[in-house]
């Protein structure tokens, strides 16, 4: 049988990790801070984190004006329905006109900034070294603000996440910190920017830790509560202490502690909810991957996106007197809480009104969050079963805004698989504690409803398709994430089981080649031959097949480390042959070797590369 050689590629450093200087130098020494110094600098990032979302917000509020109602003013409130625009059906122009300019922006200054945000941000805490570049905040602002005002469908904490990121890491950077501290910074710049949007400063610090920290330390957490602290405090001195939504006080009955009624619907709408959550996390990644795939330029696919979100806001405004899924939808909510939506089926046209116009934005290049999507369609799927259940049990006492509520909390804790910021965040946006319970029921069973479903979230699917997943497991070590593509060892050697150890030693080099052995259709085993060199003149006449371990596990080309090492470890094996694609071991299917070099190689460049 003929043997098959594959030589390992060349491992320089790309200038895209952010550490390579000029050509010929060495990148410099980073160096890490003391915690009380790493804490003073969070407390700065907070400040500007704050002064972001402020800024960020008056911006929204001038292109609103300018875009919708042709005046100059800074005057905007989201919880309250503006008056229908004068242009009239024209109104369809202006999400094309808005998303033609943000297509401009992102790809002349920064692709950074398209989309969502927050992918992006775990991107670069997990596979760029906590690199985000300083101009993606000023690009991802102006464009967001865009976005907004001119109608997209998203929501504004996405792009305030990766702003206040993006100064923590460049921040970071420029005082040259250690990975693991500028991950530190950018996950608090983070934290402190939804805090300051929503005046969440809890929620911001459990958004930081469940999504984007990949290990919650003292080193981590402080830094994190002290930046959130800090900008939640500057952004009430400047726009206010009130909470992000106003819910009337709900009266319960004194003598019942627990609503039975109310606990059976809030099960039931965490399992809806919780397949709505899928329904989202599949939609967005379908609208996506559609609109990049169409053989027309971007420009192109956001006019044919903003068009249709266009028109969809312009139908709603026909049929209920609002826009209603057009901007952020925070007038929606509020209307939602406030007891003013009651209608089935405006509700139910609501909830797939804002999905298919969030999804399309996105698909066809906005730029803004999720959150506030996930937030509007929570509203009225849970206000929407709360109407089923007045229906069902009209001597229950049941709250059509308290569903609204849960629905919101299910929803966002379902699609971004972080169940305790959705709780806290929902507790401090509304101030309401009577909806704890039955809210902690419908958010744990919508997220173990979606994930049962699909995996990955809404923000995890879209690294996945790119190639790019981060595990399950957020607490992973952060070298456990790279693709096994990258770590493994391509110099192997593939030799048929009945030559002998004699003839093997003359066709490599044991001390750097690895054997795998093959049966003649497929890898039966390995060898490796540095264990043997002090045998080799009394093992010399023995053949392959007598010598190898079957002792290996299959990975694919497109899995990570983490996935690697855990199969090892449940299996007892400490060697890996690396597969393009899936099925037998066949030896013209092998790409790479994982064995306990490339595990040490990968762990020493983690933390000292």
């Amino acid at each position: 049988m003929s043997s098959q050689v594959v030589t390992p590629p060349s491992t320089t450093r790309g200038a895209g990790d952010g550490r390579a200087g000029a050509a010929g130098e060495a990148p410099p020494v980073e160096r890490e801070v003391p915690l009380p110094v790493l804490s003073l600098l969070a407390l700065v990032v907070g400040v500007v984190a704050a002064l972001g979302a402020i800024v960020f917000k008056f911006l929204i509020a001038l292109i609103y004006n300018l875009a919708f109602y042709q005046t100059l003013s800074f005057q905007y409130d989201p919880n309250a329905f503006g008056a229908p625009s004068p242009l009239g059906p024209f109104i369809i122009a202006v999400p094309i006109i808005g998303g033609l300019l943000v297509v401009l922006l992102v790809r002349s200054f920064a692709p950074e900034a398209k989309g969502h945000g927050v992918p992006e941000v775990m991107y670069a805490i997990y596979h760029n070294a906590g690199n985000v570049r300083g101009v993606v905040a000023v690009v991802k602002s102006l464009a967001s603000a865009i976005s907004i005002g001119t109608g997209a469908s998203v929501g504004r904490e996405g792009p305030i996440i990766q702003i206040g990121s993006s100064f923590g890491s460049t921040f970071g950077r420029r005082l040259n910190l250690v990975r693991a501290q500028k991950i530190t910074l950018l996950s608090a710049g983070a934290g402190a920017g939804i805090a300051a949007t929503f005046n969440t400063p809890l929620g911001g610090v459990l958004f930081a830790s469940e999504v984007l920290l990949p290990e919650i330390s003292p080193r981590s957490f402080l830094p994190v509560v002290i930046a959130t602290a800090t900008s939640t405090y500057v952004a009430r001195l400047v726009i206010g202490a009130e909470s992000a939504f106003a819910v009337h006080p709900l009266i319960l009955p004194q003598m019942e502690a627990v609503n039975f009624h109310e606990i059976v619907l809030a099960a039931a709408a965490g399992i809806i909810i919780g397949l709505a959550a899928y329904l989202f996390v599949k939609t967005l990644a379908y609208a996506e991957d559609r609109f990049e795939a169409m053989p027309i330029s971007p420009y192109w696919q956001n006019l044919i996106g903003m068009t249709a979100v266009g028109v969809m806001g312009y139908l709603f405004l026909l049929a209920s007197g609002h826009y209603h899924v057009l901007s952020v939808g925070y007038a929606t909510i509020q209307d939602v809480l406030a007891g003013g939506n009651t209608s089935l089926i405006l509700l139910i046209a609501l909830f797939f009104g804002k999905l298919a116009a969030t999804s399309i934005s996105l698909g066809a290049g906005a730029s803004g969050g999720i959150f506030s999507p996930s937030l509007f369609m929570g509203a009225t799927l849970g206000a929407a079963i709360g109407v089923v259940g007045t229906m069902l049990f009209p001597q229950a006492d049941i709250s059509v805004p308290t569903f609204a509520m849960i629905g919101m909390g299910a929803m966002v804790g379902g699609a971004t698989s972080a169940p305790m910021t959705a709780i806290v965040m929902i507790f401090e946006m509304t101030r309401d504690y009577h909806v704890i319970v039955p809210l902690v029921l419908a958010v744990a069973l919508a997220i173990g409803i979606r994930r049962a479903l699909i995996t990955s979230d809404i923000y995890t699917i879209k690294l996945r398709n790119r190639g790019r997943p981060i595990p399950t497991n957020r607490t992973t070590n952060m070298f456990l994430v790279q693709p096994v593509s990258e770590i493994m060892n391509r110099n192997f050697k593939v030799l048929p089981d009945t030559m002998t150890v004699a003839e093997a030693v003359n066709e490599i080099d044991p001390a750097s080649t690895k054997v795998l052995v093959s049966d003649g259709q497929r890898i039966s085993g390995f060898i490796r031959f540095g264990t043997l060199r002090h045998e080799m003149q009394r093992i010399g006449k023995e053949t392959l097949g007598s010598l190898s371990s079957n002792a290996f596990i299959l990975a694919t080309d497109d899995s990570n480390l983490n996935d690697a090492i855990t199969r090892m470890n449940r299996r007892g094996r400490s060697y890996a042959v690396v597969i393009k694609g899936h099925g037998v071991p066949r030896p013209d299917a092998i790409v790479g070797i994982i064995d306990r070099e490339e595990v040490a190689n990968a762990v020493i460049q983690n933390h000292y590369g």
